[in-house]
């Protein structure tokens, strides 16, 4: 969307955007086309008809280019497009914005708790691994994790560790750091000295199981 676009979309009516939203946009990870789109979604609620044409119609805008920003915004778990029953018991096709509340609600969180920048890429992970959006109560548990000063390369480790396992479950990771705790890993480099000590007790059991194997009876004392 050019500057001009956007010039008209705000000479044809008021899109309100909170100062909090302005001055945090980049946090979405939009291009500001996108975020004024998002914004002018924010301004008919958090529920409502999926109208292309009037979205069209209101911004100005082509199909095309409408049609562009809802799949941008859907795929980046903004928005969900969803079939529902309506007072009539009609079926319809609404937007929902609760996913973009989420998100709001976990900067809003990170804000408040003043957390230091280079955190974030511990939540960055998590979602990346669980394949959504970090629910407020799972941010909370991790945000726990890092008041307690746990190391993030100990908390990527049990990560990783629930992920091979194919469990996508905070309280599962909970689990394995609090085991964890219980044996003194406190470090991702704990976490593979003990792997290896591991391994190692394993292959000690299976040489003593073949030394048994291969002992040779006939040749013992009597």
């Amino acid at each position: 969307m050019k500057n001009s676009k956007l010039i008209e979309i705000f000479k044809n009516g008021n899109i309100v955007i909170p100062l909090y939203l302005l001055k945090n946009y980049k946090k979405f990870k939009l291009e500001i086309d996108e975020f004024v789109f998002l914004m002018y979604l924010y301004n008919l609620g958090d529920k409502f008809i999926f109208d292309v044409n009037r979205f069209c119609n209101d911004l100005g805008l082509e199909l095309e280019l409408v049609l562009q920003y809802v799949d941008k915004l859907t795929q980046n778990g903004f928005i969900k497009v969803e079939v529902l029953k309506n007072e009539k018991g009609l079926m319809e096709e609404v937007v929902l914005l609760d996913d973009f509340f989420n998100k709001l609600s976990l900067i809003t969180i990170d804000d408040v708790v003043n957390e230091p920048h280079d955190d974030s890429d511990i939540f960055d992970i998590i979602e990346k691994e669980f394949g959504r959006t970090l629910s407020p109560i799972e941010y909370e548990i991790i945000k726990a994790w890092l008041d307690n000063n746990m190391d993030k390369s100990l908390i990527k480790e049990a990560v990783k560790e629930a992920t091979m396992n194919g469990v996508s479950n905070l309280r599962y990771i909970d689990k394995i750091l609090y085991e964890w705790g219980k044996l003194g890993i406190k470090t991702a480099s704990d976490v593979e000295e003990n792997r290896k000590k591991r391994l190692a007790n394993k292959n000690a059991v299976q040489d003593v199981d073949m030394d048994i194997v291969d002992w040779n009876w006939f040749d013992e004392d009597e």
